[in-house]
Parts: C-alpha cells; structure tokens; sequence
C-alpha cells in the first residue's frame, strides 16, 4: 500500500505544488512592479478590480497568494477595503486558466516541453552579458529566460499529475476507495467535505482539483462527485486567507472574510445546482476532465458576476482605511 499509493502520490503532490512554486516565482518576476501598480491604478470601482484580479491572478496562476498580497496591501494602507472586493473576486475567475489548461491533456507532452523549455532556460545564462546591445535587449533576454522558467514549472505540474494518476488502481482495489464512492452516491455532500479537507491540508485548490480531473479521467469517479470535490476545494482554499487574516488590521481581516464568505456562500447556493452545472459543462466539453474544468470555470465565474452588484453598495464604500 505504501509502495503502491503513498509514494506515487506525495511524489506527484510534491512535483505538483513545486511546479505552482516555480511557475509563481518564474510570473512574479516577470511582472515586475506591474502588479502593485496594476492592483493600485485599476481599482477604482468593483469592476476594473474584477478584471484586475482576474489578471494578475492567471499571471501569477495563484489566487491565494493574490488574496494574501492584497491583505497586506490593506494592512499597509496603500488600498482601501473597498478596493479589495473586485480584486477578490476576480481571483476566484483568474484561478481557472490553470484547470483550464490541463483539461487540454497535454500531460504527454510534459517532458518534451519541460526539456525544451530547460534548454532555452541553460542558453539565456550562457549569453555573455556584453552581447546585449541596449538595456532593452538585455530586458528581453531577462523575459525570456523567466518565461523559460514558466513553462518549465507549468510542465513540473503535468508531470505531477501524471504520477498521481498511477494510484488510481491501487486506490479502486482498496475497500476504503469503493466506501467513499459508495456514500458520495448517497450524498455528494461527503464530496464537498473531501474537497474542502484535501485542500485545506495541502494549501492548493488547483492541486486538489487536478488529483479529481485525474480520477475522473479514467473513470474512478463521476463528473458529479468532481463536480461536488470541486465545489469543496473552493471552500478548502479560504483557509489561507483566514491564516493571512489573523494578526491583520480590522480592514484586512473584512477582505480575508469576503474571500470566505464568497466561496462558502458560493458553494452552499451551487451546491443543489451540480447536476445543472455538469449539464451546461457538457456542452464546452465532453471529456470527464474537461467538463470539470469549465464546470470549476463557471462556477466561479457566475459566483463573482452574481457579487459584484453588491460591491457597489454604499455600506461596503464607507469601509474606508
């Protein structure tokens, strides 16, 4: 059992949560200061923060730690709470581009992307610095070389997910597997509490999401459970914004409590509607890992449209630092 499911599966959790790392750095620095401009500059009402979340979090392909910037952004005066509310949920929208692209099941092609992506990353270190004519050629080889970086992470999390997948028979002949498959057809509830504990424990909601498309990918479990997983893995991640928000100023700890409220509402109003959203997933995709992703992608997405009305009302735009 070790050898067989505990091993594969740290091993691919661990290759997995190292390539988010890598792929998080690799963005960051290439954004630059663009990202504490960005979030001061384009939060002047609730929409221009949605669509400022939402980019700076498929660029650095980490809600929480977008969540955690802006706690401290609050913290540190240089955003109001107001501000906060479209950048929230625009994380929960920018969060999707990961799910998104591994339901283009590329895992195959993860080792030749990550040695060609490597092989770029060698040769932008071999370039002598004098060969860079003007700072702005010297700029684009720093691009290159932490875009490089990227897709060698975004590769490291294929691969992961690759190695969590081997458990899968293991798992099915263990009676434990067939007990939680059993009780989640009685009550997809048992799915949501999976979800939200599995991501809780690791801290990545993309993580837990990508072990259930792997399981549903080769039929372990049904696009309504993954669904449901799906739905608890929202509610998991809020556990970092609530360890973020302790110790934090009364400001920062209301934007860690919308960040919960959103989810945990969220997934208590979707919750009855999961056969609706494998339905209207259906119709993006057909493959069980695909029709989780866009039903992960709809989700948050209706979610945050749904809110943002409410960011407009007064009693939220007088909680001002």
């Amino acid at each position: 059992m070790i050898h067989a499911i505990f091993i594969p599966l740290f091993a691919g959790l661990a290759l997995f949560l190292f390539g988010m790392k890598v792929m998080e750095i690799a963005l960051h620095r290439l954004s630059g200061a663009y990202l504490a401009r960005s979030l001061r500059r384009f939060t002047s009402s609730p929409w221009r923060g949605l669509l400022c979340g939402t980019g700076v979090t498929a660029l650095l392909q980490s809600s929480s730690a977008i969540t955690v910037i802006t706690i401290g952004f609050v913290n540190a005066g240089i955003l109001t709470f107001p501000q906060t509310l479209g950048i929230i949920l625009g994380t929960n929208i920018g969060t999707c581009i990961t799910t998104e692209l591994i339901a283009l099941q590329i895992n195959h092609a993860a080792l030749p992307i990550l040695i060609a992506a490597f092989f770029v990353w060698i040769l932008s270190w071999l370039v002598p610095g004098g060969a860079y004519r003007s700072p702005a050629a010297a700029r684009r080889m720093n691009a290159i070389r932490w875009l490089a970086m990227a897709v060698c992470g975004f590769s490291c999390v294929l691969l992961g997910i690759e190695v969590m997948k081997s458990i899968v028979p293991a798992l099915q002949s263990r009676g434990l597997f067939a007990w939680f498959v059993e009780q989640s057809q009685r009550s997809l509830f048992w799915g949501v509490v999976a979800g939200a504990a599995v991501t809780a424990v690791i801290h990545s909601s993309a993580a837990a999401i990508a072990m259930t498309m792997g399981l549903a990918s080769v039929e372990a479990i049904s696009v309504d459970l993954g669904i449901a997983i799906i739905l608890g893995a929202n509610v998991g991640t809020c556990v970092t914004a609530f360890i973020a928000g302790i110790g934090s100023s009364k400001y920062g700890q209301y934007v860690a409590w919308f960040h919960i409220m959103l989810n945990v509402f969220g997934t208590a109003l979707f919750f009855p509607l999961i056969p609706l959203l494998r339905e209207a997933s259906a119709l993006i995709g057909s493959s069980p890992s695909g029709q989780l992703a866009h039903a992960q992608t709809l989700f948050n997405i209706a979610c945050s449209l749904l809110v943002l009305p409410l960011c407009y009302l007064p009693i939220l735009n007088k909680k001002r630092t």
